[in-house]
């Protein structure tokens, strides 16, 4: 049984996007590989889940007007930084 990673980061906290933000396809309104979010872009964690096979953490991180949109994008801890 794997043991679940510690998540990185928590709740309100502020984080900024490592790398560009593509729509993977949870976004159907959107094409697949649209950008959603830029890098350098300033979010704020509004949940914290798991990846249920690897059980690491995936945050849902809201990005604000200087996202494309403004839109919540779920994220792991690579593609994310504390702000």
């Amino acid at each position: 049984m794997i043991e679940p990673r510690v998540a990185k980061f928590q709740w309100g906290q502020r984080v900024v996007a490592g790398i560009d933000l593509v729509n993977d396809g949870s976004y159907p309104e959107r094409e697949a590989n649209a950008l959603l979010v830029t890098q350098g872009s300033v979010g704020e964690v509004v949940q914290i889940g798991h990846h249920v096979d690897s059980d690491t953490p995936i945050y849902l991180v809201e990005f604000g007007a200087d996202a494309q949109s403004g839109c919540v994008v779920g994220c792991m801890e690579e593609e994310i930084l504390p702000a």
